[in-house]
């Protein structure tokens, strides 16, 4: 038929034009086939930026109280389980705490361990009503510690101007606040200098 011949020709011509260096020969080659592969090149998909999940402002989390402690939750008694299983976790964390274990390798686990749930009392402090207060930790936040003590009383003991001592298996170890101006997860990945000048 006509319409085939026309393709025929339509298809030699355009390979010509598109293969100039090919022969007559080897396009005809081409044609007998019946089939002709031509390259493609597919568009490179533009990269999807991901979107980053937004968490509370801090304005939100002050409305929905997020870090609020109820106040009949306020007992000392409910968080002696929790002071038990840091207790656990700081002896699994320093491989047992033995007479003979180096002093400087405890307190350096120390220094980057999670403090929640451990019984720590103000020793010294620049405003002489922190002095002696001593309760089991339950948040720590980057400037201050929320303690509740035997009295079942929650105090907020910054860390500023504090020097807080801590007690485990006859261990005494003791925190400078002044140098621990860090929220808990950033102090696990800080490089804590083994000596420097030491100020309230």
């Amino acid at each position: 038929p006509q319409s085939s011949e026309k393709a025929q020709t339509f298809v030699h011509a355009f390979l010509k034009r598109s293969m100039p260096k090919l022969k007559d020969e080897a396009i005809q080659e081409m044609l007998t086939r019946k089939a002709v592969v031509l390259e493609h090149y597919p568009k490179k998909k533009a990269k999807q930026k991901r979107r980053k999940t937004k968490g509370f402002t801090a304005k939100q989390r002050r409305e929905l109280r997020l870090f609020e402690i109820e106040p009949e939750q306020q007992r000392y008694a409910i968080f002696l389980p929790l002071h038990e299983l840091w207790k656990q976790y700081i002896r699994d964390l320093c491989h047992g705490l033995k007479p003979d274990t180096q002093p400087h390798m405890i307190q350096g686990k120390l220094l980057k361990a999670d403090l929640h749930g451990a019984i720590v009392t103000v020793t010294k402090s620049k405003c002489p009503s922190y002095v002696g207060i001593t309760g089991i930790i339950l948040q720590e936040f980057k400037h201050v510690f929320k303690i509740i003590t035997k009295e079942d009383k929650l105090k907020v003991v910054p860390k500023l101007n504090n020097v807080f001592s801590l007690e485990l298996d006859g261990f005494i170890s003791y925190i400078y606040g002044s140098k621990f101006l860090l929220r808990a997860s950033e102090r696990s990945a800080k490089k804590f200098k083994l000596k420097g000048t030491i100020d309230l």
